[in-house]
């Protein structure tokens, strides 16, 4: 199975490319990037480590080559916002350059069956226009999402109960952003309630949400970035299609009704798998989080409807519009359930 990686050359794409390596999920791995001699020294430098870890073939090479036979294309290219640049100006230009790019990919065509994740901010945002754009099917356009955010919250947690991060279980749902949406009520520490485990208090949830919803500032400002948690986030979300292991991920999806939710991209549980997003999970949501994931909803219509309006203009270097992929329901037997020129920052 391969995976080529759009952006690969950048700090997020280097480390999800690694992640994989240690991984040893991909028998391919394909590094792809504006500068091509930093994609190739990215490449290079995975392979000469790969009779220690895993047999693997890593390569790098231009769009027209890689992504016709790749099961899995990542694509975390994205530009880093200027001084002084507002959030919708770096939006804008991130969206002119992933609409680029995504016109580049279907050009060389996609494998039958090939599933898109997008880890390129502002996510939500570009899983929806690739879905509309992309010429595949929803269920395999899946954005990174929440999926990073939830892992962070987790071991924030863990580091302030004092107990193994992998035995802490909560869900940060919505946008991938300010509006993000912490499930604190069916949050669990080893199976048990996180409310009743000794230590827990309203004001650690306060803290330890608001640690993780500026980690990402805080990555940049401290190193520049996030590098290792991403990565190992992007390595979770390709394993579980690869491997058809059919896990639950908070991923950026289409959304046709759950939660009373319609038409917009962003994260609620997802079943991932060989077919994609193969189910969208429904839990119980506390009144005020019910409350706060439509908030985020709305925060992001309207980004996409300022978007879609630009787009609409013609202020952009990006293709026009091709037609949407046909959007469906899951079957019944799915039904849903009550340093280079790319470079992200997370």
């Amino acid at each position: 199975m391969k995976v080529s990686v759009v952006g690969g050359g950048g700090l997020v794409g280097s480390m999800a490319a690694y992640a994989l390596h240690l991984g040893r999920v991909a028998s391919d791995i394909a590094i792809v990037d504006a500068n091509e001699q930093v994609a190739q020294g990215v490449a290079l430098d995975i392979l000469q480590g790969t009779s220690l870890v895993a047999d693997q073939r890593v390569v790098s090479g231009p769009i027209q080559e890689q992504i016709p036979d790749s099961d899995v294309v990542v694509v975390t290219a994205g530009l880093r916002r200027k001084p002084e640049e507002s959030r919708l100006d770096l939006i804008n230009r991130n969206t002119d350059l992933f609409l680029d790019l995504l016109a580049k990919l279907r050009q060389a065509g996609w494998k039958p069956g090939a599933t898109l994740v997008v880890v390129s901010n502002p996510v939500d945002i570009l899983t929806h226009l690739a879905v509309e754009r992309s010429g595949l099917d929803w269920r395999h356009v899946i954005g990174l999402g929440t999926q990073l955010d939830t892992a962070r919250l987790n071991s924030h947690l863990a580091r302030r109960l004092k107990v193994p991060a992998t035995q802490v279980r909560a869900l940060l749902l919505g946008e991938h952003g300010d509006s993000m949406v912490p499930i604190w009520s069916s949050a669990t520490v080893a199976g048990m309630p996180l409310a009743q485990w000794p230590g827990y208090n309203a004001q650690m949830e306060k803290e330890v949400f608001e640690e993780t919803k500026t980690a990402g500032a805080t990555m940049i400002k401290l190193k520049g970035g996030s590098g290792f948690a991403v990565g190992v986030s992007i390595r979770e979300v390709v394993e579980s299609i690869l491997l058809d292991s059919r896990k639950v991920l908070p991923v950026s999806t289409l959304q046709q009704g759950l939660y009373g939710l319609h038409d917009i991209c962003l994260s609620v549980p997802t079943v991932l798998g060989a077919g994609g997003a193969m189910a969208q999970v429904e839990v119980s949501l506390a009144p005020r989080e019910q409350v706060a994931l439509h908030n985020s909803a709305r925060v992001l219509k309207e980004t996409l409807d300022m978007v879609r309006t630009r787009l609409a203009s013609g202020r952009s270097s990006a293709p026009s519009a091709t037609p949407a992929a046909p959007v469906t329901r899951p079957a019944e037997g799915q039904r849903v359930i009550p340093r280079s020129t790319w470079q992200p920052s997370r």
